[in-house]
């Protein structure tokens, strides 16, 4: 079970780096139109998805922060358990 959750948590961990080059990708115009980063959009959308639009002040879209924030609380609280089965 321990490995199990193991896995899955290195998994969620690369998943993690992908947002994070889904938030940067689009902060720079001509790498959008890149086979890789429509890639890159396609795997980290039906995350972002969720919060989109929930923190929009003016033009500035706060959402990606809460979507790491969450996610990242996840992370570490997987970490937790896994740490307390072993």
């Amino acid at each position: 079970m321990v490995l199990g959750l193991t896995i899955i948590y290195y998994i969620l961990q690369v998943y993690y780096w992908i947002l994070i080059a889904f938030v940067l990708g689009s902060w720079i115009p001509e790498l959008r139109k890149t086979k890789i980063y429509d890639i890159i959009r396609k795997i980290a959308n039906p995350y972002m998805r969720i919060f989109r639009g929930l923190l929009v002040f003016g033009m500035m879209d706060f959402t990606p922060i809460l979507g790491f924030i969450l996610y990242s609380w996840g992370l570490s609280n997987l970490a937790k358990m896994i740490n307390t089965l072993v």
